[in-house]
């Protein structure tokens, strides 16, 4: 009997609330459970449950210092840490079930209980650093991830993904000295955090394992597919990552006013598909995404969706048929950019 996708939600994400001017809503994730209720949905799904992240799991990666800030936030109202990123009563809480419920999935992906899973929830992690909370993020989620992964489940080589409109700086800063992570973000250039430039490419033993991918605005679902294929895919086939973790941001969507991209639905089940080819290669399938961005509602639902449908083997985009129909002038700009910083790194051929 074939595995199914495992999904991680819960009532607690939804007390998160960081002030009334945060985009980032409970009604993101409201959107996303009501979708998974659709008759379209129904039994394709299994569910992975929440459970808090100990205070040693956090440590992984943060400090005890920064732990014991975010904890005081408990119970009491809103509280700002930045002017976008606040903490209400239950942040602290919801925050922990998101780092564990991602953990558990990573586990149960690992066990292969479950063939892949997308962890539906939030505060988001990315721009969470090690002792710092900016752009809606509390605890790095996924940087947890890769750590407990590498720690606790014998795991050595782990592939982190980063497609939100934003660049990933917390995940990045924590791996930019380790060739155990390969880290990869595709971002449109010049926006917050003003980080992750294609001269950023880690040091020391890490030197050419973190490929950042700053791009104009403009660019849809054919160009984002191809430079999958085109840039990630060689790569990650010389990597052989055990794991593939994605910070799923969908931000990048035509609808989206946080920035200037023009993705679709059609464009996240392409990248999904790309990044499915690549796992079902090097690591028998084994891909665990978190949600990051996406603020206009129902182009987050309606992607979210193309993206579990592809999870689940449901729907099959054709990847090379719709990388096949990028502009070629765009992709030139990016693949020339990408292959003079890294050439020496790895083999894009």
């Amino acid at each position: 009997m074939a595995l199914k996708t495992g999904i991680v939600k819960g009532e607690i994400f939804l007390k998160h609330i960081p002030g009334n001017n945060c985009p980032d809503t409970p009604k993101r994730l409201k959107e996303l459970y009501l979708m998974l209720k659709e008759p379209e949905m129904q039994d394709l799904f299994v569910d992975v449950l929440p459970v808090k992240a100990a205070k040693e799991t956090i440590l992984l990666f943060h400090t005890q210092e920064y732990f014991e800030k975010i904890a005081e936030t408990r119970g009491k109202e809103l509280i700002a840490f930045t002017a976008d990123t606040h903490a209400c009563e239950d942040s602290f809480d919801a925050a922990l079930y998101a780092t564990g419920g991602l953990l558990n999935a990573i586990s149960q992906v690992t066990a292969k209980t479950i063939s892949n899973a997308f962890a539906l929830i939030r505060p988001p992690g990315h721009h969470a650093e090690k002792s710092r909370a900016m752009g809606y993020c509390l605890f790095n989620h996924v940087a947890l991830g890769a750590f407990f992964a590498r720690t606790y489940l014998n795991l050595s080589r782990i592939l982190i993904v980063d497609w939100d409109i934003h660049h990933g700086n917390g995940t990045q800063h924590a791996f930019e000295k380790d060739p155990g992570v390969l880290f990869f973000s595709i971002h449109q250039a010049g926006l917050f955090p003003g980080t992750g430039s294609f001269t950023d490419t880690g040091s020391g033993p890490g030197e050419g394992y973190t490929i950042n991918l700053p791009i104009p605005k403009g660019y849809g679902d054919t160009e984002y597919t191809c430079i999958f294929e085109r840039l990630l895919r060689p790569v990650a086939e010389q990597f052989m990552p055990e794991l593939i973790l994605v910070s799923a941001g969908f931000d990048t969507h035509r609808d989206d006013f946080m920035g200037d991209m023009d993705m679709t639905a059609e464009g996240f089940a392409g990248m999904t598909a790309s990044i499915k080819r690549i796992a079902d290669k090097v690591c028998q399938g084994k891909i665990v995404m978190s949600l990051e961005g996406g603020y206009n509602y129902e182009a987050l639902s309606g992607s979210v969706k193309a993206v579990l449908k592809e999870m689940a083997g449901i729907t099959c985009c054709d990847v090379s048929a719709m990388a096949a129909k990028a502009n070629k002038r765009k992709i030139a700009h990016v693949v020339r950019r990408c292959i003079d910083v890294h050439k020496h790194s790895w083999n894009f051929i």
